[in-house]
C-alpha cells in the first residue's frame, strides 16, 4: 500500500480578535475551520473542531489582547486540542505576544513571564510561532523552535511616506533603547535625521515615565516618534509634548500595537500630535478611536508570511532579508 502525501493549510481563529482573522483567510483565500468555542459557568474554556484537521498544516490565530490571560488560555487549548486530533504541524500565529515586556529579571525574585509564554506554548503543541514586532528580539530564542518575527515597519512606512513625502522629517525614538529601531526607520525614510528622548523611568512603577530632554536637531522638522507598542499613552504623550516645545513643526506618531490601556486615548487625543498610526494586530472598538488615530491592516504581511510558511518558502525575503 502506498499513498502521496496531500498538504492542507487550515487556519483557526480564537475569539480575541476575529476580524483580523477574516481578513488573513480573505487574503489566502482559505476559510476559518467553524469551531464550537465557549465558557462555562465558573469561567473554564471548551473548544472543539468541527472538522477534521487529522495531517493539516494548522494555523492558530490568536492576539493577546484584554482580558489577556483568557485570550492566551484560549489559544493553549486550541493548540491542545489539534495536537490530540493529529494536526501534522501547528503553528501559534500570535500578532501581540503576550507578557512581552516581561523579559528579563530588573530586580531579584522578579518572573521572566514572556518566556514562560513560549514554554506553554510549546508545551500544549505549538512547532513554530509567527508574531509581529516583538518587544525585544531576544524574545525568539525563548521557543525551542522555529520563530517567524515579522516587521510592520514596511506597513508604516509606506503610509508615512505616501501622507507625509513633502515634509522635512526626522525619526525620533521615544527612548535610548528603541535607537537601533528608529535608526533602521531612519534608513526606510531616505536616511532622514534621529533623535531621541532621554527620559528615566521608575521600575517599582510601571507605565509611568518622566520624558526629559531631546537629544538631536529637532526644530522645524516633522517628526515621525516611533514604538513598538502605545499601552497608557504615558511615554509616548509626554515626548510629543518635549518634541513640540523644542520646536518641532509636526509630531507623528507610528507605532505596531495599540494597547490603549485606560487614559491612553484621552493622552493621544490631547497631546498634540498630527496623527496616530497603528497596525489592527490587536483589535480596536470604536470607543478607543478618535480623528487623528490611523489604523492600517497588517494581514496582508501575515497572510504572505502564513503562505511562505505552508509551502516551505522564505519568509525572511518578505523583508529583503531583514527579517
Amino acid at each position: 500500500m502506498s499513498s502521496t502525501p496531500k498538504k492542507s493549510l487550515m487556519l483557526f481563529s480564537g475569539r480575541a480578535h476575529p476580524e483580523l482573522a477574516e481578513e488573513i483567510a480573505k487574503e489566502l483565500d482559505v476559510t476559518i475551520t467553524p469551531q464550537a468555542a465557549y465558557d462555562f459557568a465558573n469561567g473554564e474554556i471548551f473548544v472543539r473542531f468541527e472538522e477534521s484537521v487529522r495531517g493539516s498544516d494548522a494555523f492558530v490565530i490568536q492576539s493577546h489582547t484584554a482580558p489577556i490571560n483568557q485570550w492566551i488560555m484560549e489559544q493553549l487549548i486550541m493548540i491542545d486540542a489539534l495536537k490530540r486530533a493529529s494536526a501534522k504541524r501547528i503553528t501559534a500565529v500570535v500578532p501581540f505576544y503576550g507578557y512581552a515586556r516581561q523579559d528579563k529579571k530588573h530586580r531579584g525574585r522578579e518572573p521572566i513571564s514572556a518566556r514562560l509564554i513560549a514554554d506553554m506554548l510549546k508545551t500544549a503543541g505549538a512547532h513554530r510561532i509567527m508574531t509581529i514586532d516583538l518587544h525585544t528580539d531576544q524574545i525568539q530564542g525563548f521557543f525551542d523552535g522555529p520563530v517567524d518575527h515579522l516587521l510592520a515597519n514596511k506597513v508604516l512606512a509606506e503610509h508615512l511616506r505616501d501622507t507625509y513625502a513633502d515634509h522635512d522629517l526626522a525619526v525620533v525614538a521615544p527612548d535610548s533603547g528603541r535607537v537601533r529601531v528608529a535608526e533602521k526607520w531612519a534608513d526606510m525614510m531616505g536616511g532622514v535625521p534621529l533623535a531621541f528622548i532621554h527620559k528615566t523611568r521608575d521600575k517599582t512603577r510601571p507605565n509611568e515615565v518622566a520624558a526629559n530632554r531631546v537629544v538631536g536637531d529637532v526644530a522645524g522638522r516633522c517628526c515621525i516618534l516611533v514604538d513598538d507598542m502605545i499601552d497608557t499613552g504615558g511615554t509616548i504623550a509626554k515626548a510629543t509634548e518635549a518634541l513640540l516645545a523644542d520646536g518641532a513643526s509636526d509630531v507623528v506618531i507610528a507605532a505596531t500595537h495599540g494597547v490603549l490601556s485606560g487614559p491612553a486615548v484621552e493622552r493621544l487625543s490631547t497631546c498634540g500630535a498630527r496623527e496616530v498610526i497603528v497596525t489592527n494586530t490587536l483589535p480596536i472598538p470604536d470607543e478607543k478611536r478618535f480623528p487623528s488615530l490611523t489604523v492600517l491592516s497588517i494581514a496582508p504581511v501575515i497572510a504572505r508570511a502564513v503562505r511562505e510558511v505552508f509551502e516551505d518558502g522564505s519568509v525572511t525575503n518578505l523583508f529583503d532579508g531583514n527579517a
